[in-house]
């Protein structure tokens, strides 16, 4: 049996493992886990503020967790939420000085660990990897959209 799923699928979650494990070493500093940095980083590129759908979007994270994560940095003053309130939807999320100051200590370290990671990688082989990367995303996103393709009738 072909093993690329099992290979793809270890890859990707210790990609992930690792990215928290090393980020958490900062975010710990504000009293948060690793996985709030992908927050931070994010609203750090949305000046203006940002709405928890369009952070659902770009986080790939569901409305439970983008509100649950953003009550407990708006309770460390790290965001502020300006807007309608009403329901809790509407209004805008953007970072807080303390916040913008978290969030550039966090992408230094994103610099320093990317680039540590691809050290070995040359340039064309790190443009073919995110290209595949950004590639495989898109599809598996359509996959969920439209659900898989029928296979039936077809000898694997």
């Amino acid at each position: 049996m072909d093993d690329r799923f099992e290979r793809f699928t270890f890859s990707i979650f210790e990609i992930e493992k690792c990215w928290h494990k090393l980020t958490g070493d900062e975010m710990a500093a504000y009293g948060l886990r690793g996985p709030h940095s992908l927050y931070l980083v994010t609203l750090a590129k949305y000046e203006e503020g940002i709405s928890a759908s369009r952070l659902c979007e770009l986080c790939g994270k569901d409305k439970a967790d983008v509100s649950r994560m953003m009550a407990i940095m708006i309770k460390k003053n790290l965001v502020v939420k300006e807007g309608s309130y009403r329901n809790n939807y509407g209004g805008v999320y953007k970072l807080t000085a303390a916040g913008r100051e978290a969030a550039e200590n966090v992408q230094q370290k994103v610099l320093v660990a990317v680039d540590a990671a691809s050290k070995n990688l040359s340039d064309e082989s790190r443009k073919t990897m995110y290209d595949a990367l950004n590639l495989i995303s898109g599809n598996l996103k359509i996959l969920v959209r439209d659900g898989l393709p029928d296979t039936s009738g077809t000898v694997s």
